[in-house]
């Protein structure tokens, strides 16, 4: 069964990569600059939370939530490279086993989780304001409902919902797509929102 598992994925993957730069074909038919159907909504979800925000792309499915703290809940951070360094702005982000169609372990944090929480923060601290422009300690958690391809860019645009549902007064909306290289034979093509299959054979 291992061998003819592996025998078919390589198939999958050749026949994805030849289709995309021979047949300027994807997975799912959809133009190399086309995103799939967007959905977003900002607040609307609970009065208890300060901020949340929804988004969907395609069958890329993320819930961001928002707290706000005062100045004293920053996270210290003590490391050897950093002592005692106060952290204003934290996104964590949480893919649970459901979101894939698996079953699986929940609770716990792992290298992806940490990974993709890390690299959607990034991507929404230049858009955090300032200390002396607003105080707060702000905390925001994206879970992950359903992925289909690139979940951390997902999460940005849910939080940057969630941070304008909460009036935190960031610069400007933070929205990230994931882009794709497919190439066979010396010849390639950039395919922009790639989905599953994409991703995994990409």
């Amino acid at each position: 069964p291992g061998t003819a598992k592996r025998f078919l994925e390589d198939k999958v993957d050749e026949e994805i990569h030849r289709g995309a730069v021979e047949d300027n074909k994807r997975a799912d038919n959809r133009a190399f600059d086309e995103v799939r159907p967007l959905f977003a909504k900002a607040g609307g979800i609970s009065e208890i939370l300060h901020g949340s925000g929804i988004f969907y792309r395609g069958g890329t499915h993320v819930f961001s939530a928002l707290t706000l703290g005062g100045p004293g809940d920053s996270l210290l951070v003590d490391t050897m490279e950093e002592q005692e360094t106060k952290k204003r702005f934290m996104h964590h982000y949480n893919f649970p086993p459901y979101s894939a169609g698996e079953t699986g372990r929940m609770g716990g944090l792992n290298r992806r989780m940490i990974g993709h929480g890390a690299l959607a923060e990034k991507a929404l601290l230049p858009v955090i304001p300032s200390a002396e422009k607003f105080p707060y300690t702000i905390r925001v958690v994206s879970e992950c409902l359903a992925s289909n391809g690139s979940t951390s860019m997902g999460s940005a645009c849910a939080a940057t919902l969630a941070l304008m549902d909460g009036g935190v007064p960031i610069k400007s909306p933070v929205a990230g797509i994931a882009m794709g290289l497919m190439s066979h034979q010396g010849a390639h093509r950039v395919i922009t929102d790639i989905q599953g299959p994409e991703d995994e054979f990409g």
